[in-house]
């Protein structure tokens, strides 16, 4: 999608949600955000939120005819409650949450724009509280992390050797992967840059730790017991130094799984 394009849809949100009774604000979110923008390339969606008038959400949510350029939408799906996704002719994707005010209570914002608001500033104020949540949330615990890795491995490769490779393998690729990136990016903190999002530790990962990245990426191209050992090894060379890491419980884990 060119920017132009990025542009003209950003603005038909804006027309859309001015022109709509029960809608009172919109969030433009990451690169669809101005502070961001510099981010945006040809894979960068719209992420936003849409805020509903207060009683209005029950209604209003089956209803997503008020979306720009309606001949253009592909699919449209719901993911949970108030979360919702669209898809364009062109593979451009929508993902945003059409909710009130008090629905979106424990969201987190890092970058955001408000592009439209009532005149009580009720999305300002949401985005303000997100921001602050977002930043209060922003803390890695690497220890717990490091633990963490172990277990969903662990449980991951007894339930591969069960028989169990769907459910096995989600535990290592993604459940084990998420907090490996967590202990890492906690361990070496000083690396992490402002690209990190503070919703999802693992997004930009690469771009912050590129040798991490690309091993783990290495990693979870082998099967899944081998991406298993994999990962615990990159794991314990966290280890050197480290006097809380958990040392007697990989080892444990090694142990068990046969790894020594």
């Amino acid at each position: 999608m060119t920017a132009q394009a990025y542009e003209a849809l950003s603005r038909g949100l804006a027309e859309a949600v001015l022109s709509h009774d029960d809608l009172i604000g919109l969030v433009l979110l990451g690169s669809a955000s101005e502070e961001a923008r510099e981010r945006r390339d040809e894979w960068s969606d719209h992420d936003f939120f849409a805020v509903i008038a207060e009683g209005h959400g029950t209604e209003l949510r089956p209803d997503l005819r008020w979306l720009p350029e309606q001949h253009r939408i592909v699919l449209t799906a719901r993911e949970g409650e108030i979360g919702f996704v669209a898809v364009y002719d062109d593979g451009h994707v929508f993902e945003f949450a059409l909710a009130e005010a008090a629905e979106l209570s424990d969201a987190l914002a890092a970058e955001a724009t408000v592009v439209v608001d009532d005149e009580a500033l009720t999305t300002t104020g949401l985005v303000e509280r997100a921001r602050h949540r977002a930043l209060a949330a922003d803390v890695f615990d690497p220890v717990n992390d490091a633990r963490l890795v172990l277990v969903k491995l662990l449980i991951g490769v007894g339930r591969v050797r069960r028989g169990e490779r769907l459910n096995g393998g989600a535990f290592i690729r993604q459940w084990a992967v998420n907090h490996l990136v967590r202990a890492v990016r906690g361990r070496l903190a000083d690396s992490s840059t402002t690209l990190r999002d503070v919703n999802d530790p693992v997004r930009r990962f690469e771009r912050d730790h590129p040798e991490w990245g690309e091993r783990v990426a290495s990693a979870l191209a082998q099967p899944e017991e081998d991406a298993a050992l994999a990962l615990f090894r990159l794991l314990r060379e966290l280890e050197p130094g480290w006097e809380a890491f958990p040392t007697r419980a990989a080892d444990v884990v090694a142990v068990r799984l046969g790894w020594r």
